[in-house]
């Protein structure tokens, strides 16, 4: 039963997936490094920043793709903006200082439940679409809303500050990349390389697991950096 549900799966997507894992948990490290534990690595510029993006943008053209083969989008919806509102709980409690406002798995979620006002779009319509929407964003950027209530749009206030954020402008525009790719080159929801010898990796593993290792990395992370400096944070940095 396993092995036909592995051999069902398109296995470059979880090999998508678990290379965006691992960049992800590569970035959150360095990032916990330094907030929580004052070692200076930069995150917000050069190499590092660019990995979390590199993570973050494969989660979300994926799940563009993944719109078109899955069987209940707006449930796989549902659960991730669930999640998503959690974790923002959760981290304000344990990690006072910390604000997650329409981070990913928000962004993720709201984008899976938009997925069915553009799916009897043509790839073409939703390239350009999506163009669109990333255009838009550095014009959304030198907007400054009176509040932030506009946030998942990409419009803030003067004091918005969050974590994690990833808001509909641009973002949508590279999940529309991704369901556009899905119609195209998933029309018969199997892999493009269902031969291929080493489609069943360790990459592939963790990538067909991505969303758990997600909710579990930071945790485990924190976690193992308290024990090797003997000292859990309990606070960002100002």
């Amino acid at each position: 039963m396993t092995n036909r549900q592995s051999d069902s799966r398109i296995w470059e997507l979880d090999l998508l997936r678990g290379t965006a894992i691992l960049l992800m948990v590569l970035f959150h490290i360095i990032f916990d490094l330094n907030e929580f534990f004052q070692v200076p690595i930069p995150y917000a510029e050069g190499p590092v920043f660019y990995i979390g993006k590199a993570a973050a943008s494969l989660f979300i053209f994926v799940a563009g793709i993944s719109c078109s083969l899955s069987r209940n989008n707006v449930k796989r919806g549902v659960k991730l903006i669930g999640l998503g509102l959690l974790i923002t709980l959760v981290t304000s409690l344990v990690v006072p200082g910390s604000n997650i406002i329409f981070g990913i798995l928000h962004f993720l979620g709201t984008a899976v439940l938009l997925y069915d006002f553009f799916k009897r779009l043509r790839p073409g319509i939703l390239l350009i679409l999506g163009t669109a929407v990333i255009w838009a964003g550095p014009c959304f950027q030198q907007i400054t809303m009176p509040n932030s209530l506009l946030a998942p749009l990409g419009l803030l206030g003067p004091d918005f500050y969050s974590v994690d954020y990833y808001p509909l402008v641009p973002w949508l525009g590279l999940f529309l990349y991704g369901v556009a790719v899905g119609k195209m080159i998933y029309k018969e929801k199997k892999s493009l390389f269902p031969a291929f010898p080493l489609r069943q990796n360790l990459i592939n593993t963790l990538g067909r697991h991505s969303l758990s290792i997600y909710l579990l990395h930071q945790p485990v992370i924190l976690l193992l950096l308290s024990l090797i400096y003997r000292s859990f944070p309990f606070k960002m940095n100002a």
